[in-house]
């Protein structure tokens, strides 16, 4: 039975469903392509000129707006601004998706700014190195704009700081590889202010099987599930984007505290293997946990599973001939050149996803995980992170009540993120 609240209800409704039986995509260049069926050039016209209301401005300016998602700390290192010099978030050089006034015009009042380990540095023994390079950038980034930003540790730092009128910035660890078999880094990462950690990214570790690799640990490994009970312990939620259904399912059952998938959509809407199935998304429900929606159009819209077939397969081929990290991204910026084109979409593909996981596993579970600044492009009406207003409209245009929607816009998270504190503390 699922629980999700609709506007003139009064009350939140009980509706019974059948579910169906059982980082380098990201990185594609933006092409221009037309509108596939799922946005109709009728129905993108009508988005294209959603209006924001009143009511939805007022709800998105009093709700605590939270992104779970942004790999802004590796477009900086990318860029060659690992110093900062010549760097500021008030006015950024182009082709960021994220800055301080737009973040402000999107109503953001808390921020996850994602330490992301490429897999090559796995393959070259520094995955560790980098991921305390990248923490360190995001500590460095918060204290340069610290007239807006501010280091959060707890859920009770965010309420504190967003109250405060500044974003509060929490650090999530995107790559299990990162911990180089070693629980004490978790530790490590933790004191260094990490709150979640995702267990693998597009490569499988020796411990976790990743959704882009092969399978090669049947799941989580007897020290995988060591490693998720560590992370329970220390209070570091559990992150299940990128990995496997099968590494999925065995995170839920080791972990004692909520699960989150911080950057995933929902499979049903769009049928690749980086968003999840309706099962795997009420297994994280089940374990109190919450499913938050990727902006990227290829896990938005159907016609993503062209363009991430085509990737899995060449990325397959290329892992086979265990080729230097530097000759594997070329080959990769080779294919890009005649990949499929990118879907588009708006922020109707969006909503549907998130009331599709509303309906599959209630209003508690579902969340907000962009990947700006991991992807190319966003949704029409959320091209960036100036867009979220957008999103309360959508919502409040489906029905949904205000309580509802403040859940969804950052609410659960509080929630789990205060779950996983809770569970420290005993």
């Amino acid at each position: 039975m699922l629980l999700f609240a609709r506007r003139g209800s009064g009350m939140a409704l009980k509706v019974r469903i059948n579910l169906f039986p059982a980082k380098l995509i990201c990185q594609f260049c933006a092409v221009i392509v037309p509108y596939g069926p799922n946005c109709s050039l009728a129905m993108h016209e009508a988005e294209k000129q959603m209006k924001l209301s009143e009511e939805a401005l007022r709800i998105h300016r009093d709700a605590l707006v939270l992104d779970g998602h942004n790999d802004l700390a590796d477009k900086i290192r990318d860029r060659g601004y690992s110093t900062l010099e010549g760097f500021s978030l008030e006015d950024p050089p182009c082709g960021f998706q994220t800055d301080i006034p737009r973040l402000r015009r999107g109503g953001l009042k808390a921020q996850v700014w994602v330490a992301f380990v490429p897999p090559e540095f796995m393959w070259s023994g520094e995955a560790g190195r980098v991921c305390f390079e990248q923490i360190d950038l995001i500590h460095r980034l918060v204290e340069k704009h610290r007239d807006h930003l501010e280091l959060a540790l707890t859920a009770g730092d965010v309420e504190r700081i967003a109250g405060e009128g500044k974003i509060a910035s929490l650090i999530g660890v995107e790559g299990g590889h990162a911990i180089e078999d070693s629980p004490g880094r978790l530790t490590e990462f933790y004191n260094l202010g990490a709150r979640y950690m995702t267990l693998t990214h597009n490569d499988t570790t020796t411990w976790a099987d990743s959704s882009y690799d092969e399978a090669r640990n049947g799941g989580l490994t007897g020290f995988g599930r060591e490693v998720v009970q560590e992370m329970n312990r220390l209070g570091m939620l559990v992150d299940v984007s990128h990995a496997s259904d099968q590494t999925v399912w065995d995170a839920v059952y080791a972990s004692r505290v909520p699960v989150i998938a911080s950057h995933s959509s929902s499979r049903a809407l769009c049928g690749v293997r980086r968003n999840l199935s309706d099962e795997l998304i009420e297994a994280v429900a089940d374990t109190g946990g919450i499913v938050m929606v990727n902006f990227y159009p290829v896990f938005l819209a159907p016609e993503g599973v062209e363009v991430e077939n085509a990737y899995f397969e060449k990325s397959m081929e290329l892992k086979r001939k265990q080729l230097s990290p530097e000759a594997f991204r070329k080959a990769m910026q080779v294919f890009e050149r005649d990949r499929p084109p990118l879907p588009h979409c708006s922020v109707k593909d969006v909503a549907d996803h998130l009331e599709r996981i509303i309906r599959v596993a209630g209003i508690d579970h579902a969340g907000l995980g962009s990947d700006f600044d991991g992807i190319p492009f966003g949704p029409d009406q959320v091209p960036d992170v100036s867009g979220f207003p957008h999103i309360t409209q959508a919502l409040l245009d489906r029905g949904y009540e205000e309580e509802a929607i403040r859940k969804v816009l950052g609410g659960n998270f509080l929630r789990v993120l205060r779950d996983a504190e809770t569970f420290r503390k005993k």
